[in-house]
């Protein structure tokens, strides 16, 4: 029976590929991250088709169909080993812990700053390219343009704990990943956060601004200012939630034993 690895081990593994992350080449760097940004919108896609289509006769049940569609998209992204903004908290910064040499902070910097950049790029694309009157159900339609709605309205407190909850959840999505040995074992973790993360709902950044973006280009009444306010407070709760409530307490938590012992 296999042994499950302690955190001594779990940061060593996330230092190596922490390090992979970080060396990447531009080109190799944007490429991933672009696919990332597609890849999430089919995630976005099975909720709104699916969540549309159990609404007119199971109005309970719908949000939870639509969490159980949007799951895959996780998978597709950690199978793919591609480069979302938020999973790329807790191994960059654990090889950046363990290294401390100055250049790491400029690392760490390009890493976020062309991954951000690049998942709204090709998500972006592939969501206006989706936007095509007819591409999509009339019930997908209706649920994306609702769900772009629903997180502009929200009171900027509660938008704020929603994206701290969604930036934690994910932060450790990347710590358990490196807790577990084979795509077998990935395949049902990310599948559970992914899950988590559409029933909570909370926020991710990269996937809150494509859904209002979609919900924009569909139709729904939402200006650039909304938009403008919804990503710096999605943004800053991702990274009090990935960062600070996650990944550092991991890598203080490894610190301390190596202290001790």
């Amino acid at each position: 029976m296999a042994v499950a690895p302690d955190p001594s081990e779990i940061f060593q593994r996330a230092v190596e590929e922490g390090e992979r992350r970080l060396d990447q080449s531009m080109l190799e760097l944007v490429s991933t991250s672009f696919i990332a940004g597609f890849t999430v919108v089919f995630g976005m896609l099975a909720l709104g088709i699916v969540e549309g289509a159990f609404e007119p006769r199971f109005p309970e049940l719908a949000k939870i169909a639509g969490a159980l569609a949007f799951g895959p998209a996780l998978v597709f992204l950690v199978v793919g080993r591609t480069e979302l903004f938020n999973e790329n908290f807790f191994d960059p910064v654990a090889k950046a812990a363990d290294d401390e040499d100055s250049w790491m902070v400029r690392s760490l910097l390009r890493l976020w700053t062309v991954t951000f950049a690049l998942n709204l790029v090709g998500g972006g694309l592939f969501v206006w390219l989706l936007s095509v009157e007819g591409a999509l159900t009339p019930g997908a339609v209706h649920v994306l343009t609702r769900t772009a709605e629903e997180i502009i309205h929200r009171r900027i407190p509660a938008e704020f704990v929603k994206a701290v909850t969604g930036g934690a959840l994910v932060a450790l999505l990347s710590f358990m990943l490196e807790a577990v040995d084979g795509v077998g074992s990935r395949i049902p973790l990310a599948y559970v956060v992914g899950v988590l993360l559409t029933l909570g709902p909370f926020d991710h950044v990269i996937v809150t601004i494509l859904h209002v973006f979609f919900g924009m280009l569909l139709g729904a009444k939402i200006g650039l200012g909304e938009l403008a306010v919804t990503t710096v407070v999605v943004t800053a709760g991702n990274l009090v939630g990935g960062l600070g409530l996650v990944t550092l307490s991991h890598v203080a938590q490894v610190k301390g034993a190596e202290e001790s012992g």
